[in-house]
């Protein structure tokens, strides 16, 4: 399994916020989301949006942590990746 997090830098109801995402398949992605009890509604099409104070949690649990840059790269690479234009 391979699920990686980035550094927690979107402002959002008081808190920052990273993105967790899997390099392999969406499947990977919402399995290990409900390990760490994850509500569906943080799903975003090709990420969960998570709050900071869960990052030690998921990388304890096996996440990778990355730059928000790397992350993305993996997310294009994986074929995963959703683009702006699709969000709408």
């Amino acid at each position: 399994m391979t699920v990686f997090v980035d550094a927690p830098m979107w402002p959002a109801h008081g808190r920052l916020w990273a993105h967790l995402v899997s390099d392999r398949s969406l499947d990977e992605l919402h399995a290990f989301a409900r390990t760490m009890e994850l509500p569906e509604r943080a799903f975003d099409r090709d990420h969960y949006d998570v709050p900071e104070e869960l990052i030690p949690r998921l990388v304890a649990a096996g996440a990778h942590q990355v730059s928000g840059k790397e992350l993305v790269r993996r997310l294009i690479a994986s074929g995963l990746r959703v683009p702006a234009r699709d969000r709408r």
